[in-house]
């Protein structure tokens, strides 16, 4: 592949700090690994000899294994680091680790971490290239390039989209990542969830914010839903779960309210029957879900390739 000057980036920490450009520049390249993964032969010897280490400090199955055959298709060395019986469980520190996985010469690190800020932290620390594979409430870049890449190979554009992104906001670094995509690429953005699960500073955001379903998805051209994320929540936000699908639970009796062909998200895992009904998560016609994960790998591939690529591929097979 030739050289791509949209993305010059020594990491991806978050949306927020990209640029249309960028993003349009990941998605494009994202399209194309779409297409090699659906072929018989996937991998490509791209990044041969590179090695690249996942290392969660949350526990996740899609994000993970979606980095790993990420990773592998490419032709990289991917190793898992379970951090549940690392010497991070010992007590040693981020900076600690930082340092002993730099004494292993990773090219790249894939970080998911429980605290917002700590993979920006460790990027400071390592010489490898970083990726935020969520950190706390802060943000999921890779999830939200890989639901702009849905969007985008669905309707054609974001441009002048209305997007309504349903439910947890408050806890879900995957809406922050998703506003900051959708504003800069000019999407109109709306939050719909109840005033508990709104964060205080929404507006700063650049939304439009709703309390009712109803309202918020009128003519909303997508509709994204977010889980209740109650490992995250110290304390009482909404009153059951059952009152809570009741008000704020996505069924077919609401999404009339939207655009007749609406599409659905839900970056998951979903909670049936709490944000989402079966039926509609299952529609064939207008449900993206699988959709979605199936070009998380390709937007994932795009993202090491692209950090590779603006470090120089020097010695790396093509």
């Amino acid at each position: 592949m030739t050289e791509s000057p949209a993305f010059a980036r020594r990491h991806l920490l978050g949306i927020e700090e990209l640029s249309a450009a960028e993003i349009a520049c990941l998605l494009d390249v994202a399209d194309g690994y779409v297409e090699q993964n659906r072929r018989p032969d996937k991998k490509t010897a791209l990044l041969r000899g590179r090695a690249v280490i996942n290392l969660f400090f949350e526990n996740s199955t899609r994000t993970r294994t979606s980095f790993e055959l990420a990773g592998k298709r490419l032709g990289a060395d991917t190793i898992n680091m379970s951090v549940g019986a690392s010497s991070i469980k010992k007590g040693e520190t981020l900076i600690d680790t930082a340092m002993t996985l730099n004494a292993m010469h990773p090219d790249v690190l894939v970080v998911r971490h429980p605290d917002s800020g700590a993979v920006k932290l460790l990027s400071e620390k390592v010489r490898g290239a970083v990726i935020n594979a969520g950190d706390g409430s802060h943000e999921h870049p890779t999830q939200a390039l890989l639901d702009a890449l849905t969007i985008r190979r669905r309707l054609g554009r974001l441009e002048g989209l209305t997007v309504a992104i349903c439910g947890d906001v408050l806890h879900s670094r995957v809406a922050r990542s998703n506003i900051h995509l959708l504003n800069i690429m000019g999407a109109r953005v709306r939050v719909v969830a109840p005033p508990t699960l709104v964060p205080s500073d929404a507006e700063r955001l650049g939304v439009e914010i709703f309390h009712d379903m109803r309202k918020g998805l009128k003519d909303a051209d997508i509709v994204m839903m977010l889980r209740l994320q109650q490992e995250r929540m110290n304390g009482s936000y909404v009153p059951s779960t059952r009152e809570y699908f009741r008000f704020f639970g996505l069924t077919y009796e609401v999404l009339e309210h939207a655009r007749p062909h609406a599409l659905i998200m839900h970056p998951g895992p979903m909670n049936r029957g709490v944000e989402i009904d079966s039926e509609v998560a299952d529609d064939i016609h207008r449900s993206v879900i699988l959709e979605q994960v199936e070009l998380g790998v390709a937007v994932r591939m795009a993202c090491l390739d692209l950090l590779m690529r603006a470090r120089g591929n020097e010695g790396v097979a093509a």
